[in-house]
């Protein structure tokens, strides 16, 4: 059988779901076990775990598309489930589009009415909460966010928690008004006491989570920020961009950490906008803007002192 002999709508159905499909939805849409089989054996598709198939092997990287393929996480959880799953946890923060998780999530759900199935490889079958409200995302029911957070805050470490929450507010996802709720629903979670000082790091103005991390990391070392998305003015007075992380020096200028990261600052358009931008604010003067990428966070002590030595060294000129 070849790609074109498969049904559309098998096809669609799997492009939608980051080139997964369940055993149950392909005898919904016609295609029978006889061919399926015939399909893994001949190495069109590959059986992930019982019951779900990948119909593009290989075609999800997690280093070319790292948000792919958290995607496919969770929509493996969702598939090999069946129709009633839900997702949950880092899964369900993934479908509601938040950025800063891990890359290699652990596929999660749970089922309705602390229903019971047998498990699935290393899926993870979590349990039904009390309460647990949820909303439907292409056709599958997900955690609301309020819960989805509470049930993946407290397995997560400070930096991916952090992260999430930044994001979070600063989509638009939720607002600073919902945090309480959410810490409401941590009470009592395994692993929710250790994030009570996390919640005053959370800012909404962290456009990146690769923005997050750096800040974290400044602050660790005693070099917070003055402020996040300082407005960089161009040689003609008018705002040209925003500076991620901020410092004001004595003589009033400023010290700009630009965080040029993987998933958010590396595409080709971006970079060029940001050339773009870095040359008409250097026109501007005042500012002293420095670049750093993700692999700089793995060695933060050059990062930090550099940008200490730059915020307390002698008066820049006007």
């Amino acid at each position: 059988m070849t790609a074109r002999d498969i049904p559309f709508a098998i096809q669609r159905a799997a492009q939608s779901q980051r080139g997964l499909i369940a055993a149950y939805q392909c005898k919904e849409l016609g295609l029978s076990s006889d061919r399926r089989t015939g399909l893994v054996r001949r190495g069109q598709w590959t059986r992930v775990v019982r019951g779900v198939y990948d119909t593009t092997p290989g075609h999800v990287d997690p280093e070319i598309d790292p948000s792919g393929w958290r995607r496919r996480s969770a929509w493996l959880a969702l598939l090999a489930y069946g129709p009633e799953a839900i997702a949950v946890g880092a899964c369900a923060l993934v479908l509601h589009g938040v950025w800063g998780l891990p890359i290699d999530l652990r596929p999660e759900a749970a089922l309705p009415r602390g229903h019971d199935a047998r498990p699935h490889g290393k899926i993870r079958l979590r349990r039904f909460d009390n309460g647990m409200t949820t909303t439907t995302i292409n056709g599958h029911r997900v955690a609301t966010l309020d819960y989805a957070l509470a049930q993946a805050i407290p397995e997560m470490t400070r930096e991916s928690a952090v992260a999430v929450l930044d994001s979070a507010l600063y989509l638009g996802l939720i607002t600073e008004a919902d945090l309480p709720r959410v810490r409401r629903l941590l009470r009592g979670r395994r692993g929710s006491r250790r994030t009570h000082e996390w919640w005053s790091l959370v800012d909404s103005r962290a456009a990146s989570p690769i923005e997050t991390r750096a800040r974290l990391i400044f602050i660790d070392a005693g070099l917070p920020p003055d402020t996040l998305q300082l407005p960089m003015i161009g040689q003609d007075g008018r705002v040209v961009g925003y500076g991620d992380l901020a410092w004001q020096r004595a003589d009033g200028s400023w010290i700009v950490v630009e965080m040029d990261g993987h998933e958010y600052h590396t595409a080709p358009q971006a970079l060029f906008r940001d050339r773009a931008r870095q040359n008409k604010v250097v026109a501007g003067g005042r500012v002293r803007t420095v670049h750093y990428t993700g692999s700089d966070l793995w060695r933060p002590e050059d990062m930090v002192e550099e940008v200490r030595r730059l915020v307390y060294a002698p008066a820049m000129a006007a």
